[in-house]
């Protein structure tokens, strides 16, 4: 077994200066005398594939450089494998990405120098994921925030705007508000049948998404359950009045959002086949059902 951390490093990810961000990185792991293995990302989900490989060669401490959809994959490559435990691989993350909601949660910095020395710290929790499966049978893991709806149409938009940095979430939040058409989902969980017109159904495990918007109520990443928010029929102008609750948490206590907590649920949308997003990766359109893995992988944290 190797006492190694194998670092997965997507060249793409943000839109700073990769050569000379990678350069400040190995100063910094040399300086802490952390030992450690690198590889870069060539094309989309290589570091499922990365991932997967470097378990096999016995390595189960793993570092994702990048953003949020980097860290995403990784987290997939190690739930896809059946090679060992998930919950015996430990996962440190470098940001560099757009948005880096998932650090947020933890009060993870968005800075190399101080992410390296949370590393090096190896405080870690033992969190939960969450796993979907939609309409044609296809099974994607998230470790952050999934949706169906208005949110996933502004992941698809943010495709061409992300190279405008940060303002993109902002431009395709706005974009969404005055394009996207709500949908009527069927929801059924636990004992409950909900037929809504619905701007968005959030389900979360941890606590920010859309570059730090905060959808979700009373967030535990490690209590076994998801958190649902069902954003009903909000309108442009519901959202635009309440733009600074939509970053401090407080959108939730709006009467045309409802909150819940439970371990599955299944979204049927009636008369369309809206975006479903996975941490801020687009997975599919249409049904979905998700449901959740207690404590499946650990993470460094602050």
């Amino acid at each position: 077994m190797s006492n190694s951390w194998f670092l997965i490093a997507n060249p793409t990810s943000g839109n700073r200066n990769f050569s000379k961000q990678w350069s400040k990185i190995q100063q910094l792991l040399k300086l802490k005398k952390i030992d450690y293995y690198f590889v870069f990302t060539q094309f989309s989900k290589h570091e499922i594939e990365l991932v997967q490989a470097a378990i096999q060669k016995g390595f189960r401490t793993i570092i994702s450089i990048g953003g949020d959809g980097t860290l995403h994959h990784v987290v997939n490559g190690i739930m896809l494998q059946t090679y060992i435990k998930t919950s015996d691989i430990t996962i440190g993350v470098i940001p560099l990405g757009t948005g880096n909601d998932w650090i947020k949660t933890y009060n993870i910095p968005n800075n190399i120098e101080k992410a390296i020395e949370i590393i090096h710290q190896k405080k870690t929790i033992l969190q939960d994921i969450g796993v979907l499966e939609t309409e044609n049978k296809k099974v994607h893991y998230f470790n952050n925030v999934a949706g169906l709806g208005y949110d996933g149409y502004i992941v698809n938009k943010l495709k061409s705007l992300k190279k405008l940095g940060g303002i993109s979430y902002v431009l395709a939040g706005i974009y969404g508000l005055l394009f996207y058409k709500k949908s009527t989902f069927k929801m059924s969980f636990d004992d409950k049948k909900l037929e809504e017109s619905c701007l968005m159904t959030v389900i979360g495990i941890c606590k920010f998404s859309g570059g730090g918007m905060q959808f979700t109520k009373n967030v535990n990443p490690s209590d076994g359950l998801l958190d649902i928010t069902i954003a009903k029929n909000l309108t442009f102008f519901d959202m635009v009045f309440n733009l600074p609750k939509l970053y401090s948490g407080k959108i939730v206590n709006h009467k045309k959002v409802e909150t819940y907590k439970t371990k599955e649920i299944t979204i049927i949308p009636q008369n369309s086949k809206p975006f479903i997003q996975a941490d801020g990766e687009l997975i599919g359109t249409g049904k979905v059902t998700v449901k959740i893995i207690e404590k499946a992988i650990n993470f460094i944290i602050n």
